[in-house]
């Protein structure tokens, strides 16, 4: 656009913005008039050789009848889904710190274990493989899995056994919940 543009479009901007103003004001919410006033302004900037000459205050209040009744759609949409999320019922979900700490514990006496006791962890609770499977990536018999990884929970128990007695905090019931910590497997 030129400078002739511009100053077309300064021209209908001053001559127009109070009117258009005061036709939105009287339609929106007054803290929406200013950003519907603008839009209207925007779209003349954009369209400004779609304006028709002499007709210029009545196609600018077409343009802002169009964004107030966006704007009311809008609105209504959002009412509704205000509406229906007020409807849907409330869960409480309480406070997620004590599994966090029993969680945290857990990973520090996790973190203390022999490297071969973490292994046997990994491969069996983490991993899920069968004890057949993680048998045959540490190059053992199930039987010899099958007691190694009774061992390595039979230790991870008692580090975070030991670690609650050295933690006030974390041996206290209500830090630990009423939820037992899931060791995992049948001879946990």
């Amino acid at each position: 656009m030129d400078s002739t543009d511009e100053q077309c479009f300064t021209e209908l901007y001053r001559q127009h913005y109070g009117a258009v103003d005061a036709y939105v004001r009287r339609r929106v919410h007054p803290d929406h008039a200013v950003d519907v006033v603008a839009e209207v302004f925007l779209v003349a900037w954009r369209r400004l050789k779609d304006v028709p000459f002499g007709m210029e205050l009545p196609w600018l209040y077409g343009v802002a009848r169009k964004i107030v009744a966006n704007s009311y759609r809008s609105d209504g949409r959002r009412l509704r889904l205000v509406e229906m999320l007020a409807a849907q019922p409330h869960r409480d979900v309480g406070d997620h710190s004590d599994a966090i700490a029993q969680r945290q514990a857990i990973s520090h006496a996790f973190d203390g274990l022999k490297r071969v006791d973490q292994e046997v962890l990994r491969l069996t609770l983490w991993e899920g493989l069968t004890f057949s499977q993680a048998a045959t990536v540490l190059g053992c018999t199930v039987p010899a899995l099958q007691v190694r990884l009774h061992r390595a929970r039979k230790r991870l128990r008692r580090a975070v056994e030991t670690l609650a007695d050295d933690e006030p905090d974390l041996s206290s019931s209500s830090k630990w919940g009423n939820s037992p910590v899931e060791w995992g497997g049948r001879d946990a």
